[in-house]
């Protein structure tokens, strides 16, 4: 798990990179199928050291993914209907994992679980290459007509005037690093990445830890189930503020936008085993590390609510090739 979230994180921003360098369809078309043969090979793995390798090359390949989403819904959405298009694909995402669980445990109990590796990655080998042939942005697809491309463009969306081919510059990081409204939603996401690393981590042994003290006052665990999906409820409606990177992000700097955000979000994948753990060592409770994750939600949402300030699209004063 760890060497998934260290390679992913430091790939961030060599994913947005190659976003604006390349754009959504390529870059998309050839993470996809990059990650999905590396997570067939993992049925094949027998060491430890052979899935550590694998999980390191799967957070490479996977990295571009959520700043390429952002970089489409800006080119193909006007602002006010962002919010329900980034709903939508996170919500295939879980509803995939939701709807599809019993179909991968009859894989797992029929043919073993290389089996569930094998066939997962095989299906993304496939859909790379329909998105290859499929994707095109608004100004470059057939399927759109002008009143469709007018109305994209009217409302604010970005149909041709999102950059490509464009250079890597370290001024274009500078520039994302350098206004206090960008700051505002990376703190706010990285506190986002800290609550869910946090649920995808240490929850299930902190549930454990209070199993006995449950059952002093709870009989029915449908009541736990519950809790669980309210506050799993609340953390998928926070991918809304993927939402802010479209709308406030230069125009020419869109992927690099995506990677940048996705970079502090995903920081929390580091920061939250190694702070609840070494509290959990030190002493012997979750109540510390209870307290730091909400603090670090609290500060999270103080910096949505006062750091971002209005919601503008950041102009560049210069232009790179």
């Amino acid at each position: 798990m760890s060497a998934f979230g260290w390679s992913y994180v430091l790939m961030q921003l060599p994913g947005g990179f190659l976003i604006n360098r390349f754009g959504p369809r390529l870059t998309y078309g050839v993470s996809l199928a990059v990650w999905s043969i590396i997570t067939m090979v993992q049925g094949l793995a027998r060491s430890a050291g052979a899935f550590i390798g694998l999980r390191t090359g799967l957070g490479i390949a996977e990295a571009p993914a959520f700043p390429v989403n952002s970089r489409v819904v800006a080119a193909w959405f006007p602002p006010r209907e962002r919010g329900f298009a980034i709903g939508v694909y996170t919500a295939g995402g879980f509803g995939g994992l939701a709807f599809l669980t019993p179909v991968l445990a009859f894989i797992l109990t029929t043919w073993g679980w290389p089996a569930m590796f094998v066939i997962c990655g095989a299906i993304g080998v496939i859909y790379a290459g329909f998105w290859l042939l499929t994707y095109r942005d608004p100004r470059q697809s057939r399927r759109v007509n002008e009143a469709e491309l007018s109305y994209i463009r009217e409302g604010g969306g970005l149909a041709e005037t999102v950059a490509e081919s464009r250079r890597f510059s370290w001024d274009d990081l500078f520039e994302l690093l350098s206004h206090r409204q960008l700051w505002g939603i990376y703190i706010g996401q990285f506190a986002v990445g800290v609550t869910l690393w946090f649920f995808l981590t240490w929850f299930p042994s902190y549930l454990l830890a209070s199993t006995i003290v449950l059952a002093n006052y709870v009989s029915d665990i449908n009541l736990v189930i519950a809790i669980m999906a309210i506050a799993f409820f609340a953390q998928g409606m926070s991918n809304i503020s993927w939402t802010l990177v479209s709308e406030m992000a230069p125009r020419e700097l869109q992927g690099l936008a995506g990677g940048v955000f996705n970079f502090f979000a995903n920081l929390g994948s580091i920061a939250t085993p190694l702070v609840v753990g070494f509290i959990l060592a030190a002493t012997n409770s979750f109540n510390g590390a209870l307290v730091f994750i909400s603090t670090v939600t609290l500060v999270g949402a103080l910096s949505y609510i006062f750091i971002v300030g209005r919601v503008y699209r950041i102009q560049l004063q210069r232009s790179a090739s």
